[in-house]
C-alpha cells in the first residue's frame, strides 16, 4: 500500500494486489482493516451485497458516536470499514493497524515518520484507545488509525499484510529520524539496483514494515 507523504501531493493513497502464486495467506489479528469514504454507506452496501460481497457489520452508528458506518470483506478476508462522509480527494481513506503499546506508537509516527497526531479517542465501555496520524486532515487525507487493546501486548500478524510506502524528500535523513525514533531499519538507505529510485525499509516498534521512496525518484519512475 502506498501512503501519500507531506510534500507528494500528486498522487494518491492506493493499495496494491501482488500475487505471488500462493492460493491462501494469514491475516492474523493484528491488521485491522482499510478505510474507504463514502457518501451514502446504506447505499454502497446495498450494491455490495448485489455483487455478492460479505457484510460483516450492516451500516449505523458507530458505537459511541454518530459516523455512519459498515464492515465489509473481501473474497481474501481483508476487511473494508466504509464511513459515510460528505466528498473528499481522498476515499481510500485509512489503515487500521493494533498496536501493544499506544504512547510508543504514537511518539514513534510523530518523530520518526513526521506525522500529525489528528485526534485520540479512548472507549473504557469496550476496552480500546484508538489514535488517529496522519499528514493532512483526515476529511481530506489518507490516515493510520493505530489502535490499543486494553491489556494486549502482542499480535499474530499473519503474512498477508506487507507494509506502508511513504513519500520523502530525503531517505539518508528519513533513516536517522527512524533510528533515533526506536526503529528499526532492514534495508539501508540508497538507490534500488536497476531504477536508481532511493529508499529506505524500516520496522516500527510493532514491527510494522514501511518503505520510504524518495518524491523525485518516484515521480521519474512514472514519467
Amino acid at each position: 500500500s502506498l501512503l501519500q507523504g507531506p510534500l507528494c501531493h500528486e498522487y494518491h493513497f492506493l493499495i496494491t494486489l501482488p500475487d505471488y502464486g500462493i492460493d491462501k495467506y494469514d491475516i492474523g489479528l493484528a491488521f485491522g482493516h482499510f478505510g474507504i469514504a463514502v457518501e451514502d454507506v446504506a447505499k454502497s452496501v446495498e450494491l455490495i451485497k448485489a455483487k455478492g460481497g460479505k457484510v460483516t457489520r450492516e451500516p449505523g452508528p458507530v458505537k459511541g458516536g454518530n459516523t455512519v458506518i459498515a464492515f465489509i470483506e473481501d473474497p481474501d478476508g481483508y476487511k473494508f470499514e466504509l464511513l459515510e462522509r460528505g466528498p473528499t480527494p481522498e476515499p481510500l481513506c485509512q489503515v487500521m493497524l493494533r498496536v501493544g503499546d499506544l504512547d510508543r506508537a504514537i511518539n514513534f509516527y510523530q518523530k520518526a515518520y513526521g506525522m500529525e497526531l489528528l485526534r485520540t479517542r479512548d472507549n473504557p465501555e469496550y476496552k480500546y484507545t484508538i489514535a488517529m496520524l496522519g499528514y493532512g486532515p483526515e476529511d481530506k487525507s489518507a490516515v493510520m488509525e493505530l489502535t490499543y487493546n486494553y491489556g494486549v501486548s502482542e499480535y499474530d500478524k499473519g503474512n498477508a499484510y506487507a507494509q506502508i510506502a511513504i513519500g520523502t524528500d530525503d531517505v539518508y535523513k528519513t533513516a536517522e529520524a527512524i533510528r533515533l525514533g526506536g526503529g528499526k531499519i532492514t534495508r539501508e538507505p540508497g538507490p534500488l539496483p536497476g531504477i536508481s529510485t532511493k529508499i529506505v525499509a524500516c520496522q516500527d516498534p510493532d514491527g510494522w514494515k514501511a518503505v520510504f521512496v524518495d518524491n523525485i525518484d518516484f515521480l521519474k519512475e512514472l514519467e
